[in-house]
């Protein structure tokens, strides 16, 4: 196996770290900055880089396998990465009933940088991480396949996003992020120095998270590190939903700092700093860095 040499794709790290003037914070004495990782790399943008890097260096070149729902924004990184690096990569979409629909174009643009897209059933999908469920998906997959779990996240990718925990260090008293698998919070928290918290802000309703997250912390550093909490509150009804409340706090910061708010997640995360603001769950004095994990789909270079 040859490692790849994944500097050949010049990610823009660290990634910039920015004061946005936002009277909605100041005037309740927060500071706050914006942690732009969606600009270190166009096709791999923020945790999509931080997750897939350390997972590629393991993988060496061979064919990578993973998962992801139709509008997987992990499915189009890992394809982007292997038409750029020149591997082999194979999506395993949730929902068979995709399978004989035109792709939509999230998929559509997976399957244009080559990726070979499996279609399986929802039951299927769920179990995706029984043994037997896995050895049967791989069997229509090339042979070798790297299988990188969805969402990225795994030990390897904790272990990446703590950089950004140590990027940090020093620079704000609260990182805050958008929470989907909890892989970026486990490795963030991580990284953080003494006397930093890492705040999460899920995307999906459920409460399910936090033991996701110990259990990721358990398998990257053997138990649990740094100081983190989720605020639960924010997912505005689940993944991919959103409200015309949510839509208008978005376009309202489009408006005042010339941003484009990607929705799923961001969106969710500064309308959740917002509240917590208003609502002064931060003292006076302090610095908030708000991760930006991501841009909206339309706005990212292909």
């Amino acid at each position: 196996m040859n490692p790849l040499d994944l500097s050949r794709l010049r990610p823009l790290l660290p990634s910039p770290l920015l004061p946005v003037a936002d009277e909605r914070f100041a005037r309740h004495g927060v500071r706050l900055l914006l942690k732009r990782d969606d600009l270190i790399h166009p096709d791999l943008p923020g945790n999509k880089w931080r997750k897939l890097a350390p997972n590629l260096a393991a993988a060496a070149g061979r064919p990578v396998l993973t998962f992801g729902g139709a509008y997987s924004n992990h499915l189009r990184a890992t394809a982007a990465a292997g038409r750029l690096l020149g591997f082999t990569t194979t999506g395993v979409v949730r929902g068979q009933e995709l399978a004989d629909r035109p792709l939509n174009p999230s998929l559509a643009r997976c399957a244009a940088d080559g990726m070979r897209l499996l279609f399986v059933d929802r039951a299927t999908y769920r179990a995706k991480s029984d043994p037997d469920v896995l050895a049967a998906i791989l069997r229509d997959a090339p042979d070798g396949s790297f299988v990188v779990p969805e969402g990225g996240s795994n030990e390897l990718a904790v272990r990446g996003c703590a950089g950004l925990g140590r990027e940090l260090r020093g620079a704000a008293d609260v990182a805050a992020v958008a929470c989907g698998t909890g892989g970026t919070l486990a490795g963030l928290a991580a990284g953080l120095a003494a006397g930093q918290r890492a705040l999460g802000v899920p995307v999906l309703r459920g409460g399910f998270l936090g033991g996701e997250i110990r259990a990721l912390q358990e398998a990257a550093f053997g138990g649990p590190a740094g100081d983190w909490s989720l605020d639960e509150r924010f997912h505005f009804g689940g993944y991919a939903r959103t409200s015309a409340a949510l839509d208008a706090f978005a376009d309202d910061f489009e408006a005042r700092h010339g941003l484009a708010i990607e929705r799923i997640y961001v969106a969710k995360l500064l309308y959740g700093l917002f509240r917590l603001t208003e609502e002064g769950a931060f003292p006076p004095g302090t610095t908030v860095a708000a991760v930006v994990t991501g841009q909206p789909s339309d706005a990212v270079s292909r």
